[in-house]
C-alpha cells in the first residue's frame, strides 16, 4: 500500500478496545461484521429507485451496495489504497436507509422535523454505534474510526459537535481518508449508471432520450457503429459497461495525478489537504453531472415513480403517527426504550423502528394498522 492510505497500524481504533483476531486485519473484521450484521440482510428488500414488489431484477439496497464495493475496490486496488477498508465502507454506507428509498427517508425527515430531524447517513452511523445487537461487550459492531469515517459522508454542524473526535472535519472543514472519497463517487458512479438500466427495463427511459446525454450517447454511438444488429437489451448493457469503465478510468488516472500533485505522506496529509483528493477530470464530472441530472427530472420525477413514492409517503407518515401514539404497536424491546425517554427520544426510537423496515414489512404494516 502507498503511505497515505489507511493503514491498521496508526488507526485510531475502536470505541471500545478488543484483542486483535489471528487471523483477519481490523478493516477485514469491520466488512465480515457488517455483511453479518441484520441490518445488512434487510438490504435485499430495500427500495433503489422502484419499490421491491415492483420487480425482481431492479436494483435494491444490497444489490446496489455490492455494485459500489465491486467498483471501489478497482479503484483501491488502482491507487493502492487499503482495499478492505474500502469494501468496508462500500458495504455499509446504505445501512440506515429507510424502505422506500428517498421517498421514505424525506418522510421520516418531516415526521422528525420536531425532534431534530432524520438523515440516512447519520442513521447508518447509528445503526453500526448502537442499534445492531451482536455482542455481548458492547453496543453495535464496535468498528474502527476509518470505517465510520468513510460511513458518514455529510453531517451537519450541529450534529458534528456529538460525534467528538469522528464529527470533528465538518467543523474544521477537513477532509477523510482517501478511502472515503473513493467510496463516496463509487456510490454515484453506481447509482448513475444502473439507474439508466432500471430506468430502462421499466420503460420510463427511451434509447432517444439516452442518446441526447453527452456520456451515454458518446459510448451508444460506438456500440451500435461496431454492434449495429444488436438487439436493444443487449446494446444498453454494452453501453452501460463501457460508460462505466470510461469514468472509472477517469478516476483513476485524475486521481493519481491529484496524488501526485499533493504527495501526501500519511492519511493525516490527505485529511489536511484544501478539497477531495479524489475525483474526476472537468470533462467526465461534467458528463457525470449532467447524466445525473437528466435521472433527477426523467426518472426520478417521473409520474409514474413520483404517484408511488406518494404512496409510500403516505405509509411512513402513518406508521410513524401510529406509534407515536401507542407504544403498544411495536415490538417491546423499542416499546420499552420509548416508554422510558422523553417526547424527542421516543419519537427517535419510533424512527429508528421504522428506518430499520424492508419495502415489504412497512406495507404489510401499514395493512395490519389500517
Amino acid at each position: 500500500m502507498a503511505p497515505y492510505a489507511a493503514r491498521e497500524e496508526s488507526g485510531k481504533g475502536r470505541r471500545y478496545r478488543e484483542r486483535p483476531a489471528a487471523y483477519r486485519g481490523e478493516y477485514q473484521r469491520d466488512r465480515d461484521r457488517i455483511i453479518h450484521s441484520t441490518a445488512f440482510r434487510r438490504l435485499v428488500y430495500k427500495t433503489q429507485v422502484f419499490v421491491n414488489h415492483e420487480g425482481d431484477l431492479y436494483r435494491t439496497r444490497l444489490t446496489h451496495s455490492l455494485e459500489v464495493a465491486q467498483i471501489a475496490r478497482t479503484v483501491a486496488r488502482a491507487l493502492h489504497i487499503n482495499e478492505p477498508l474500502v469494501e468496508a465502507i462500500s458495504l455499509a454506507h446504505d445501512l440506515g436507509h429507510t424502505p422506500f428509498g428517498h421517498a421514505g427517508q424525506d418522510a421520516l425527515n418531516a415526521c422528525m422535523r420536531n425532534f431534530g430531524g432524520f438523515e440516512h447517513n447519520l442513521q447508518s452511523l447509528r445503526v453500526v454505534d448502537d442499534l445492531e445487537e451482536k455482542y455481548a461487550d458492547f453496543p453495535g459492531l464496535n468498528l474502527t474510526f476509518e470505517t465510520r469515517e468513510g460511513i458518514l459522508k455529510h453531517c451537519s454542524a450541529r450534529n458534528a459537535r456529538d460525534l467528538g473526535e469522528l464529527g470533528r472535519r465538518f467543523l474544521e472543514r477537513g477532509q477523510p481518508g482517501l478511502e472515503a472519497q473513493l467510496v463516496n463517487l463509487a456510490d454515484a458512479i453506481a447509482y448513475n449508471n444502473h439507474d439508466v438500466d432500471d430506468g430502462f427495463r421499466a420503460g420510463l427511459l427511451d434509447l432517444d432520450q439516452l442518446r441526447e446525454q453527452p456520456l451515454f450517447g458518446e459510448h451508444y454511438d460506438e456500440v451500435h457503429a461496431r454492434y449495429p444488429d444488436l438487439d436493444d437489451r443487449r446494446l444498453i448493457y454494452e453501453v452501460i459497461r463501457r460508460m462505466i469503465g470510461h469514468v472509472v478510468t477517469d478516476l483513476i488516472e485524475q486521481s493519481s495525478f491529484r496524488i501526485a500533485q499533493l504527495a501526501p505522506q500519511s492519511i493525516e496529509d490527505v485529511r489536511a489537504a484544501n478539497g477531495p483528493v479524489i475525483g474526476f477530470s472537468d470533462r467526465v464530472f461534467t458528463q457525470h453531472k449532467a447524466l445525473k441530472e437528466f435521472l433527477r427530472s426523467n426518472l426520478y420525477r417521473h409520474e409514474q415513480v413520483r404517484r408511488m413514492n406518494d404512496e409510500t409517503k403516505v405509509i411512513v407518515e402513518s406508521l410513524f403517527d401510529t406509534y407515536m401514539a401507542d407504544f403498544g404497536q411495536i415490538p417491546a424491546t423499542f416499546a420499552d426504550q420509548a416508554n422510558a425517554h422523553n417526547e424527542a427520544q421516543r419519537a427517535r426510537v419510533v424512527a429508528d423502528y421504522i428506518a430499520g423496515m424492508t419495502d415489504r414489512f412497512a406495507i404489510a404494516e401499514y395493512e395490519r394498522l389500517s
